[in-house]
């Protein structure tokens, strides 16, 4: 027979997942290495399946990151939309993200939704510094999407996305005047 574990405590322990959650949201390192050194699963994940190290790598937090990874946080592991943290990271143009993921063996090649792998999110954004960096560490440009787009042309137009991004970048500041 299992031990009945009183509402209030379940309640707490919920409250504590979140606390966690919000602390690699946040990039509160020590707190929350503190919280995993005591027994909190270092894959811990939210609802929509948002890995600790998901949410730290999403969000630029680096040392977060190094750290859950140094506690064998699952490099690969997917949330519920099928992305990997690596996937997310090339998406937000974070290079020293990627390099550290990378270095921890992450799938460069991860189909992260409809075919599209890290470089091919990093391209399509204009990430140029991560797509260089992917394609030095081995990106395959012959890949495609479910749409047939290659990776190899996501990298050619990237720096007119980058373009694009700067121009509406800079009229939405001139914008707010």
């Amino acid at each position: 027979m299992q031990p009945v574990i009183p509402e209030s405590e379940e309640q707490r322990y919920a409250e504590l997942q979140q606390v966690a959650l919000d602390y690699a949201r946040q990039g509160n390192t020590e707190a929350l290495a503190e919280m995993i050194e005591h027994g909190l699963p270092v894959n811990l994940a939210d609802l929509k399946g948002n890995t600790l190290l998901m949410l730290a790598t999403y969000n630029g937090n680096f040392e977060t990151a190094r750290m859950l990874l140094k506690h064998r946080a699952e490099v690969d592991r997917r949330n519920d939309r099928g992305q990997t943290p690596l996937g997310g990271a090339a998406f937000k143009g974070y290079e020293e993200i990627v390099a550290l993921l990378l270095q921890h063996g992450a799938d460069i090649e991860a189909d992260n939704g409809g075919g599209m792998t890290p470089l091919m999110f990093a391209a399509m954004f204009g990430r140029k510094g991560v797509v260089e960096l992917l394609q030095k560490s081995g990106a395959c440009v012959k890949r495609r999407n479910k749409f047939g787009i290659s990776a190899k042309l996501l990298v050619r137009i990237s720096p007119w996305v980058t373009r694009i991004f700067r121009i509406r970048k800079s009229e939405q500041a001139r914008s707010l005047f």
